[in-house]
């Protein structure tokens, strides 16, 4: 169960490192607070900020779930590779990033990684 608990984190960090790439808190200034969720403006700008909050305590408690579990440095190295992966793909696919060959094959390598430690400690 903590290697599901370790992928939801890993995707909440996703979540949240997208959230804090939108996040321009100087734009906090310009929000008319009365009219929040009459001007789609306003929810441009709050919207990451609630992101940021939600993705990061939530990655923080799935996280710890599955610290709790397995060592600590299996879980930091499997949530950080998939994290890593996860933003690359999202990078290419949505944002239309350039991209070369030789980076999917660093990005096996770390797959590769991922499932050795997986299979080391079960």
């Amino acid at each position: 169960m903590a290697w599901i608990y370790l992928f939801i984190a890993s995707i909440f960090e996703i979540g949240w490192t997208y959230s804090l790439k939108y996040l321009d808190l100087r734009k906090f200034k310009q929000v008319d607070w009365h009219h929040l969720f009459s001007q789609k403006q306003n929810l441009f700008i709050v919207l990451p900020l609630l992101g940021y909050i939600v993705f990061g305590l939530s990655n923080i408690y799935f996280f710890s779930i599955a610290m709790k579990q397995m060592p600590a440095s299996v879980a930091l190295a499997v949530w950080m590779g998939v994290v890593i992966i996860g933003i690359k793909i999202i990078d290419i696919t949505l944002f239309k990033e350039p991209y070369q060959f030789s980076q999917f094959i660093y990005m096996a390598f770390i797959l590769i990684g991922i499932i050795g430690l997986k299979k080391s400690i079960g």
